[in-house]
């Protein structure tokens, strides 16, 4: 058995280094921004289309985030917001069209092995941490602003 030695590791991580394509943050960084953005102007416009008919901008948020989740899971399902995601980066997967698209992507993988166990089980594999973390962060958020309202 060769042991490599510290002097062969540190070369190795040098050389890989070298050669490793640089990753071009800049572009990515304004792709992210760009499609974040155009996401939630859509939502602001959508938000303002519900505000026409009687919604108040309160009353309006929960039809506007089920009509963003809709749109995304469309065109998930039509494989559009997968192309625009590889162009989009972070930017398409941190507002909720990002989650939506996530539950929907593995909706269609698993659809063969069933709707129960294919469908229904691999969606809740994506979204049951999600689920349990944001149970989690609300408690203690509240556990945290009832502490200092009692101070």
């Amino acid at each position: 058995m060769i042991k490599t030695g510290a002097k062969e590791a540190y070369e190795y991580q040098r050389l890989t280094k070298k050669h490793t394509p640089r990753k071009p943050f800049l572009k990515n960084s304004v792709r992210a921004f760009l499609a974040g953005g155009t996401i939630c102007l859509l939502g602001q416009v959508i938000q303002s289309f519900f505000m026409r008919f009687g919604f108040n901008e309160r009353t309006a948020a929960n039809p506007t985030v089920a009509t963003l989740i809709f749109i995304s899971v469309l065109l998930t399902g039509f494989g559009v917001y997968d192309r625009f995601a590889q162009w989009a980066g972070a930017g398409s997967a941190v507002p909720v069209t990002g989650f939506a698209n996530a539950m929907a992507s593995a909706a269609l993988e698993y659809k063969s092995e069933g709707y129960v166990l294919g469908v229904g089980g691999n969606m809740f594999k994506v979204s049951g941490p999600v689920i349990v973390f944001g149970v989690t962060a609300a408690f203690v958020v509240a556990l945290v602003r009832k502490l200092f309202e009692m101070i």
